[in-house]
């Protein structure tokens, strides 16, 4: 069967969202996830954090990450019905950029109004991930009524 998604619709699809769950893995490799922020720029997604905050420590320990994207689904008109929502996931490496050293533009689009807060600069940093194989997704490229059938939702396409 041919997979639904395709790698220019999923990233059309992640680039329209701006919320996602960014896993990854302690120095005591226990497994953590959080929700974050993302923007995209040139295929990788950027999330600004504290420069001391625990997800930076651990990547700075283990920069293997993966990343789940949920997409919200509903019918128009009838918004109490609830449907699953459709999701891209896949594995990724993380770097952690100092924001002092990362471009203006860049520091804009992630911090907004506190880019030229130096003081706020110094305390932050970015983390860059780069998804690595093959997106994983579930409802992507397909009508809301094929999702009803699983076998039809799922593909898989590759990052680049």
């Amino acid at each position: 069967m041919i997979s639904p998604a395709t790698t220019q619709n999923t990233w059309q699809a992640i680039s329209k969202e701006l919320f996602g769950v960014l896993g990854m893995v302690t120095g005591d490799k226990e497994s953590r996830s959080v929700g974050i922020v993302y923007i995209i720029q040139d295929r990788k997604l950027y999330i600004g954090t504290g420069s001391q905050s625990w997800k930076a420590k651990h990547i700075k320990t283990n920069p293997n990450v993966s990343m789940t994207i949920p997409i919200p689904k509903r019918i128009l008109f009838l918004p109490w019905i609830k449907i699953p929502q459709a999701t891209i996931s896949f594995s990724g490496t993380a770097k952690i950029i100092p924001a002092v050293e990362a471009e203006k533009k860049l520091l804009q689009a992630v911090f907004r109004h506190f880019a030229e807060d130096l003081e706020f600069i110094s305390e932050n940093c970015l983390i860059e991930v780069s998804p690595v194989d093959d997106f994983i997704t579930y409802g992507v490229g397909i009508p809301l009524m094929k999702m009803m059938k699983p076998e039809l939702a799922r593909g898989r396409s590759p990052v680049r």
